[in-house]
């Protein structure tokens, strides 16, 4: 049965392509304007070109970015009001059902009630145009108090547009929903990472990190480890009761792991409201459920002898190797949600793959020796020694 889940691991593997990169080198001048500052944002493969006129209390900007596809849009926002989507003020880019690049203004006081009209501030100059599947801005904006010299920033990518001219829901990803940030005019550093690179992030995108480098280590790796000791290492006497301890100490370790990622995507999920990963939810709560049921099976152990070890021996191995192919489906389904660099992904498929390949190669070298074991005892011979008769 082993070689059935680690084979089914395999088909669980996947690769990313990567795609082309733009800089702040690239698009340094654009349409012959060359802007004071470029900041390359940390979400979204976008950019924002800017110059301040502190005189005027006016902000030009150039705002760059792929849409999420070819009929999408891109959107800049200034926030007046927070830090996020609500409040926003934004500017909304997307190509017209002529072809022709169009900008529209929205302000959106909630997540359910985004309105197309006036901003709080006076926008003039907004045009848009596209090029090689990129989407740019421009636009000269009156800032909404004197003497502002940095401002909450929003941005965003979509799909696409309804036939009135509505832009359509954008994705949930960690991306989408860390495209924010607090920009410094004057020096042109963000609260998101310095000008020109990929920032650190916010405390969201660590508690993500932390959660994801939690799940993986315990359901997507010391639990198989676990397995592997379980079911090869007590095929030979002489391991005896060392692999019992290992495995205990592995499972154990696993599900305090595994708890500890549990809380922090409950807290997560509660800091995300109308924002549901609903399998990755579903799958972490079945492991939770599980785990905490196996665990009990080590004060439930009943000895080798007893007539209820055999219907024990069910229960706890069907149970170890559901919770076994679940943690690692949940471990790639967390790997799509955070959508990390492509060297994570491939660092945890090279783990999972050599495990996979180690216990192949030990159920192999446990059925030479179980059957080299089983011929031994039926070639032994046999004591046929006549007994003495009966007076």
């Amino acid at each position: 049965m082993a070689p059935f889940f680690f084979l089914t691991f395999f088909s669980l593997l996947t690769t990313h392509l990567s795609h082309a990169q733009l800089s702040c080198l690239t698009l340094q001048s654009i349409n012959k304007i060359v802007y004071n500052h470029c900041n390359e944002l940390p979400h979204l493969n976008s950019y924002l070109h800017w110059s301040l006129d502190a005189s005027k209390n006016t902000l030009s900007i150039a705002f760059v970015a792929r849409p999420a596809t070819t009929d999408g849009w891109i959107s800049w926002a200034i926030n007046p009001t927070g830090d996020g989507m609500p409040g926003a003020q934004a500017l909304v880019a997307f190509k017209a059902s002529n072809g022709s690049m169009v900008v529209k203004t929205f302000n959106i006081s909630s997540y359910s009630s985004i309105m197309e009209g006036k901003l709080a501030f006076n926008v003039k100059d907004t045009r848009a145009d596209y090029f090689d599947g990129v989407m740019r801005i421009f636009a000269t904006v009156e800032l909404p108090e004197k003497g502002m010299t940095s401002v909450n920033q929003v941005w965003q990518v979509g799909p696409s547009v309804s036939a009135d001219g509505f832009p359509a829901k954008h994705a949930f990803q960690p991306a989408n929903l860390g495209a924010k940030g607090r920009l410094d005019l004057l020096s042109g550093q963000s609260s998101s990472g310095p000008s020109g690179g990929i920032g650190g992030g916010d405390s969201r995108t660590k508690k993500r990190n932390i959660h994801g480098i939690l799940n993986a280590v315990s359901w997507g790796i010391l639990f198989p480890v676990g397995v592997i000791i379980a079911r090869y290492l007590r095929a030979f006497p002489s391991a005896d009761p060392a692999w019992f301890y290992l495995h205990a100490f592995c499972q154990v370790s696993a599900y305090a792991i595994g708890v500890a990622g549990w809380a922090t995507g409950l807290k997560l999920g509660s800091e995300l409201k109308g924002v549901t990963y609903n399998t990755h939810r579903s799958i972490g709560i079945a492991l939770f459920s599980l785990a905490t049921v196996q665990i009990f099976a080590l004060f439930l152990r009943p000895n080798k002898d007893h007539k209820f070890r055999f219907y024990w021996n069910i229960y706890h191995h069907g149970i170890g190797y559901s919770i076994l192919v679940l943690g690692i489906l949940n471990v790639f389904k967390g790997l799509d949600i955070l959508s990390p660099e492509s060297k994570w992904r491939s660092a945890y498929i090279i783990t999972i793959s050599t495990l996979g390949a180690l216990a192949l190669l030990l159920e192999v070298i446990t059925w030479i020796v179980i059957m080299k074991r089983k011929s031994s005892k039926s070639t032994k011979p046999y004591d046929n020694k006549q007994q003495p008769l009966a007076p």
